[in-house]
């Protein structure tokens, strides 16, 4: 089951239980845990995620935060978790205290249906007020499945999650203010828009007013008029698509000679993962074939990093060695290619290495 089916899974279930679960305490062991082992967490190891972690606030000792995911003995998100039928809004100033006296880069508000993700993109080592993403449970979307991914134990990359973490942050708030907007029309944006085409004289409080009453009719029409220019555009899709299949009805459909699965591009993904260290992963590509699924350096048929195979009941990958002879090794599970990490690194190295000496010469 793919990351997406396991999320909707999760949310299923919860959604289904809520009622039954009545303390803080309970949303955390129902709710909040069952979310952390989705995201690839080790809830019961104490070295991965530590419960009642210690946050010391000054001459204030013993200050403890829900959860800290750790990774190398320091924690790296902390989360406070709400009951689930609590407002998150007046509840961020807890956490907002532990942020600075620990070295966690990321840190969790959640009643176990809405999470709010918070980093310091403003000022260093100091929480943002306001959240870079929130997810919820009750109202997913695939664009913030996507995100969301990010901040699995096999995708974590705090280098990538940063980099979009502003861009998701802004663009979340100006969202917000469309909608206000959309609503209710600020004084200053009906004059933006009034002074352009009001040309009979002076906006006075009344001709403000009325258009006013005007941009809200005016933005409904012309949402109105996007949706259904959309939905023509899909009707027209699926009329052709039955004329289509209508004339080929006697054609015997060929099937795709090559398909790329989400297992694919999962084992795609850890294997950039593992190679982030040594270069940026925007080097790291893929290319599918039928038999297998080759991962490349700088895209280059030249330069195997490895090969999936991943189209039969024996999953296997090939590995590379200096002089680009493959060797094929079984695998168990998609974890299994955090064993052949070394081999992986190798691999690119030499490439690397090549790449530099050729600089040079």
């Amino acid at each position: 089951m793919d990351f997406k089916d396991l999320i909707k899974q999760l949310a299923e279930r919860i959604l289904k239980h809520k009622e039954l679960v009545q303390t803080e305490e309970a949303t955390k062991h129902s709710f909040v845990m069952p979310f952390l082992q989705t995201l690839g967490y080790d809830v019961f190891n104490p070295l991965e995620v530590v419960p009642e972690f210690i946050a010391d606030l000054g001459i204030k000792k013993g200050e403890k935060v829900d959860y800290a995911i750790m990774k190398d003995g320091q924690p790296l998100i902390l989360i406070e978790c709400k009951h689930w039928s609590a407002n998150l809004d007046p509840h961020n100033s807890q956490l907002f205290r532990y942020f600075h006296t620990t070295k966690a880069k990321f840190s969790i508000l959640t009643n176990g249906f809405e999470s709010r993700f918070y980093t310091d993109l403003d000022e260093p080592n100091k929480m943002d007020e306001k959240p870079f993403f929130v997810f919820d449970l009750n109202d997913i979307k695939d664009n913030q499945l996507e995100e969301l991914k990010k901040f699995h134990k096999n995708y974590f990359d705090t280098d990538t999650i940063v980099s979009t973490a502003s861009e998701l942050k802004y663009l979340n708030q100006l969202k917000s203010l469309f909608s206000n907007e959309l609503n209710n029309p600020g004084i200053e944006f009906v004059k933006h828009f009034a002074r352009q085409v009001y040309t009979s004289g002076i906006l006075t409080q009344k001709v403000l007013e009325q258009f006013t009453q005007l941009s809200k009719k005016a933005f409904q029409i012309h949402i109105n008029d996007l949706i259904t220019e959309r939905l023509k555009t899909a009707l027209k899709t699926e009329e052709a698509e039955q004329q289509s299949t209508a004339v080929a009805v006697e054609i015997a459909p060929e099937e795709p000679k090559v398909v790329t699965t989400q297992e694919e591009l999962d084992g795609y993904h850890i294997v950039r993962s593992i190679l982030r260290k040594i270069v940026p992963v925007h080097k790291i590509h893929y290319r599918d074939a039928q038999s297998y699924f080759a991962i490349l350096f700088e895209d280059n048929n030249r330069k195997p990093i490895c090969r999936l195979y991943f189209n039969t009941n024996r999953k296997q990958i090939g590995l590379f060695d200096a002089n680009k002879a493959e060797t094929k090794k079984d695998l168990q599970s998609l974890d299994s290619l955090f064993e052949f990490t070394d081999e992986l690194i190798g691999t690119l190295q030499n490439y690397v290495s090549n790449k530099v000496a050729s600089a040079t010469e």
